[in-house]
C-alpha cells in the first residue's frame, strides 16, 4: 500500500475547504480535519504571487502549533489567483465575485497554492503553480455563474471543477488540482518522501 510511512503519523488537515477534503480522501490515507476559528489570512505588503499563500500557509501552521501533540502530521494549506501582479483571494459578495470574473475574462492568470507540512519536530513548506488562460466571458454567463454556484468562498471567484471551469477555461498549464486547492500529486510526493 503506498504511504505506508505515514502509518506512524495523526494526519490532520487543518482546512474546512470542501475541495481540500475531496482530494485528501481521493489519496488513500486517514486523515481528521481539525479547525481554529479567525486564523490570520495576512501577509506583508512586500511578498509578490507564490511567495504569499506560502507565507500564509506557515502562518497558519503557526496557530496550531501550540495544540499539537508528538506524532501529529498538520498539513495547512492556501490558494491565491494571480492577475497582473495583482492578487485576487475571496470575493467580498455578489458584486465582487461578479467583478473578479470579468476582470479574469479573456485572460491568462496563474494559481498559486502554498502547502506547509508541520510536526512538533520539523516544518517543511512549498507552492504549486497553474497557469489557466480563460476565454471571453458574457455578462449574462457571469451572473449565471455568480447566482448558481455562489463562488464567495472561492480565490479568484471561481471553482474550476464547476460549470465556469467547463465553459471558460481555454487551456491549464500545471497542475488542475492545484487550481482546486491543493496540488495533490506535489503533496503526495512530500509525503512520501517523508
Amino acid at each position: 500500500m503506498p504511504l505506508e510511512n505515514l502509518k506512524k503519523y495523526q494526519i490532520i488537515l487543518a482546512s474546512n475547504s470542501p475541495r481540500r477534503k475531496e482530494l485528501m480522501s481521493g489519496l488513500g490515507v486517514d486523515y481528521t480535519v481539525r479547525t481554529l476559528p479567525d486564523v490570520e489570512e495576512s501577509y506583508p505588503e512586500h511578498l509578490k504571487g507564490c511567495e504569499i499563500p506560502e507565507y500564509i500557509a506557515r502562518e497558519k501552521a503557526a496557530a496550531y502549533r501550540d495544540s499539537m501533540k508528538p506524532g501529529e502530521l498538520l498539513i495547512t494549506a492556501d490558494t491565491i489567483v494571480w492577475l497582473d501582479g495583482k492578487l485576487l483571494g475571496k470575493p467580498e459578495g455578489r458584486e465582487g465575485a461578479a467583478e473578479m470574473l470579468r476582470s479574469l475574462s479573456g485572460k491568462a492568470h496563474q494559481v498559486f497554492t502554498g502547502v506547509c507540512l508541520t510536526t512538533t519536530e520539523w516544518q517543511k513548506s512549498f507552492t504549486s503553480s497553474s497557469d489557466v488562460v480563460f476565454d471571453e466571458l458574457s455578462e449574462d454567463e457571469i451572473q449565471y455563474y455568480v447566482d448558481a454556484y455562489q463562488p464567495m468562498d472561492k480565490a479568484g471567484a471561481y471553482g474550476v471543477q464547476e460549470w465556469i471551469g467547463y465553459i471558460g477555461v481555454k487551456s491549464i498549464s500545471g497542475s488542475f488540482y492545484n487550481i482546486m486547492g491543493l496540488p495533490i500529486q506535489r503533496l503526495y510526493g512530500e509525503l512520501k518522501r517523508l
